[in-house]
């Protein structure tokens, strides 16, 4: 099969490869790859900003793909397996497992023609969404729903979204629903645009200050000062969900202004399977929509540059295409 692969100890390869087709083992199935969607996370393992877990790894893991023994449509996310036995999983929290198996990170992922995955970490997907549309609900759309809770977000509420690609703008569909007021920070006027067409009641730079207080801030951006920002526009009493599997840093801040007051910073890690039925339950009922940029499998490498220098609006997804 056609695959894209990244050798470790060279960031930012992507080298298209034929590899040998997956082999299934026990209570796992076969998917042709239909699309996948492009994750900054992707971004982060390319650029060995993740250090690498083996030689070389096939990335991607917001996969829609179809069961060649059956032809069933299925989805697949970050989330590949679990252990099931460890005290997090026992008590219903399986993002935090201890020994977690990620697609496209421990195992390959979907930049490929095949990819075998775990059928009990397989996602039913609504049949009135697209391939393309789908893909970036998978991960972009579940880990944004996750990070509304993790913030404790209340119906009508005032929201911050700091950093406005595929999951924030998933994630404002979401809180137009439960009528909250939205406010955008994030670079690039084409975003700030498409976040304004999406009902963004204000719209300013990373780290623009809004108008008024907010209940509570997501911040989507791998950048520390986009934390503090995002710190400093909350009344008391309010949270800061980070949803960032990698974070450059988190600069010195005053205590007294910033974090007083019983402010709180939470972090967003990984989803679980509950997430992803909420989620999509959510999404089919609200309407929720991807803005999809399309790229040809084979120019992967060009829809994570055009991540990595915030060209894409809405979500860059992939599909078969090699030539």
């Amino acid at each position: 099969m056609k695959a894209l692969v990244h050798r470790a100890g060279v960031p930012g390869d992507l080298t298209l490869s034929d590899l040998e087709s997956p082999r299934i083992g026990e209570g796992e199935v076969l998917l042709r790859v239909r699309a996948c969607g492009v994750c900054r996370t992707d971004l982060h393992i390319v650029d060995e900003e993740l250090e690498p877990r083996h030689g070389a790894i096939v990335p991607g893991h917001q996969i829609v793909g179809e069961d060649v023994q059956t032809g069933e449509r299925l989805g697949v996310s970050w989330l590949g397996g679990v252990d099931g036995t460890c005290r997090f999983c026992r008590s219903g929290a399986e993002n935090l497992c201890d020994a977690p198996v990620f697609t496209g990170y421990d195992r390959n992922g979907g930049y490929a023609e095949l990819v075998s995955v775990r059928r009990d970490f397989t996602i039913a997907l609504p049949p009135a969404l697209s391939d393309e549309e789908a893909a970036p609900l998978l991960c972009a759309g579940i880990i944004g729903f996750r990070s509304l809770r993790v913030a404790g977000v209340e119906r009508g509420e005032r929201v911050g979204l700091y950093g406005f690609g595929a999951s924030a703008h998933l994630a404002l569909q979401v809180l137009r629903a439960w009528e909250c007021e939205v406010y955008v920070a994030t670079r690039g006027e084409r975003h700030r645009e498409l976040a304004a067409r999406l009902g963004a009641v204000w719209t300013g730079d990373a780290t623009d200050r809004p108008p008024c207080r907010l209940d509570r801030a997501i911040t989507f951006a791998p950048s520390g000062d986009v934390v503090v920002a995002a710190l400093g526009a909350l009344r008391k009493g309010g949270i800061v969900a980070i949803n960032a599997i990698h974070l450059d840093r988190i600069p010195q801040f005053d205590y007294d202004s910033l974090l007083w007051g019983e402010r709180q910073i939470r972090s967003v890690a990984n989803m679980t399977r509950a997430d992803a039925a909420d989620f999509l339950e959510a999404a089919a009922a609200y309407g929720v929509r991807s803005a999809v940029t399309a790229f040809p499998m084979a120019q992967a490498a060009q829809a994570l540059e055009a991540l990595r220098a915030d060209r894409v609006e809405g979500a860059a997804v992939l599909l078969p295409g090699w030539v």
